[in-house]
């Protein structure tokens, strides 16, 4: 006779399942002041450190504009600055390590960071990171699509003459409604994905998805105070790349250290 097997299934038959999504908080416009409080300390902390990442940061946005000129794409330069910030999240993650240690005491030096970030590339974060060029890719991509069917009869060989033709023109003023709609709606998309799950993979050991979830839930449940930290983000990163972007030599950093104790305050500690 065949024994009844059902309720003792074989653990070797049990489908895995996927990871518990961590407790989101409630944040409020306190928290956003008390983040920002710790990672201006924690910048004090280590400066120069901090304003490694910031310089790197800062040098790559000058590179960038730089070989725009060099190969004669003076239209991609404005989109490319203004789309810039989009990388922001996944260049603090080096920010993001130090924060962490310093919450729990824990002695670093170069090597300790340096080798933590570049074991990332083991783990989910490079597949943050290739969500976040994706984006920025559409972006660029989009904002010449809107360039030649707006700006099509303009004409322009230089900085200036684009901007004229930007400035001044009723075609511009369209490609710049256009473009400013598109670019908030993928600043929106990426700052929601990103804002905690960046932190969040260094973290913990969990998937790139789940990380994301987890961002959009923060933003979901909390969207007065986190569009209120994008508008922060946004403005103070945009006016930091005026002075040549080394204003970013500064601000990166803060706003990094500040998104790391942001996320303690916006997620439950995992246990141990």
């Amino acid at each position: 006779m065949t024994p009844n097997s059902q309720g003792s299934a074989s653990p070797d038959n049990l489908t895995p399942q996927p990871p518990a999504m961590p407790e989101i908080n409630t944040v409020t416009a306190a928290d956003i002041s008390a983040s920002l409080k710790a990672g201006f300390s924690d910048f004090l902390a280590r400066p120069v450190m901090s304003g490694f990442f910031g310089l790197f940061y800062a040098v790559f946005g000058i590179l960038l504009v730089w070989g725009l000129v060099w190969l004669g794409k003076i239209w991609m330069i404005i989109p490319a600055v203004v789309g810039f910030p989009l990388v922001a999240p996944f260049a603090a993650a080096g920010l993001y390590e130090m924060s962490r240690r310093m919450q729990k005491d824990e002695p670093f030096g170069w090597p300790d960071i340096l080798t933590v970030m570049a074991d990332q590339r083991k783990r989910e974060m490079g597949w943050m990171a290739f969500v976040t060029l994706f984006i920025f890719w559409v972006w660029m991509y989009q904002i010449r699509l809107w360039l030649v069917i707006t700006l099509q009869n303009a004409s322009f060989s230089d900085f200036n003459g684009f901007l004229n033709a930007v400035l001044y023109t009723p075609q511009g003023w369209t490609f710049l409604a256009i473009g400013t709609c598109a670019g908030a709606i993928l600043s929106a998309v990426l700052f929601a994905v990103t804002v905690v799950a960046m932190p969040m993979l260094l973290d913990r050991e969990t998937n790139f998805v789940s990380a994301m979830l987890t961002s959009i839930q923060v933003v979901k449940e909390n969207p007065v105070v986190m569009l209120g930290w994008a508008a922060i983000i946004s403005v103070t990163v945009l006016l930091s790349m005026v002075p040549a972007f080394l204003g970013l030599v500064f601000t990166l950093p803060i706003l990094g250290h500040t998104t790391w104790h942001l996320y303690q305050r916006a997620v439950t500690p995992a246990e141990g």
